[in-house]
This record gives C-alpha cells, structure tokens and sequence, in this order.
C-alpha cells in the first residue's frame, strides 16, 4: 500500500505564490502516476496537474502557465509550485497516486493525501 501526506497550504493573497508537497510512504515502487487535485466548496473534485513515471505532465487549462508539478523520486515527494494565484484557486488540495496510467478520473488513483487547505485573498 501507498500512503501520502501532503502539506504546504495557507493563506495569500492575489498574485502570490505557494509550493505544495506530498511525501509518499509505503510501496512507491507501484506508482506509475502522481496527480493534484482540488475541491472549492460545493464543487467536484478536480484534476490539475499530473506527472508520469517518465516525467510527462498534463495541466487543466485553468492552471496551466501558472502551476508547475515536478517530482523528486530520491526523496519520494511530489511538488506543486502555485504562481500568479487567483482567488478562483481557493480550495483543499489533494495529492493522489495511481499504479496505471495518468487520467483526470479520481478513479484511476488508489492512494490519496489528506488535503492542505489554500486560500487566495483578493
């Protein structure tokens, strides 16, 4: 099993930046994607950034430009670089690993953080 623990939310305001991290524990070697989702209140959780096992990413279009997901596997830590922050961008964020392939669908995903909290003042 893969268990993550993601950290590095807060509180900032409009045009500022924040890094979001996601150590994973357990059996890594199972994971073939990492992804970042977000849940507002009274939305759907949703897909942002993915990253492969050959470093491939994918952004959503509301973040692409702005967000970087990168990946340190000698540490096993997953990262998220916020820039340029909105205040459409406050939400809990969730670090999440899956054994197959990199998809939008939560579904593909079998491990999941327990959310940092981001909150973007205007």
């Amino acid at each position: 099993q893969v268990q993550l623990v993601d950290s590095g939310g807060g509180s900032v305001q409009a045009g500022g930046s924040l890094r979001l991290s996601c150590a994973a524990f357990g059996y890594t070697d199972s994971i073939y994607c990492k992804g970042w989702f977000r849940q507002a209140p009274g939305k759907e959780r949703e897909g942002i950034a993915t990253i492969d096992d050959d470093g491939n990413t994918r952004y959503a279009d509301s973040v692409k430009g702005r967000f970087t997901i990168s990946q340190d596997n000698a540490k096993n830590t997953l990262y998220l670089q916020m820039n340029s922050l909105k205040p459409e961008d406050t939400a809990m964020y969730y670090c999440a690993a899956g054994p197959l392939y990199c998809s939008w669908y939560k579904s593909a995903y079998s491990a999941w953080g327990q959310g940092t909290q981001v909150t973007v003042s205007s």
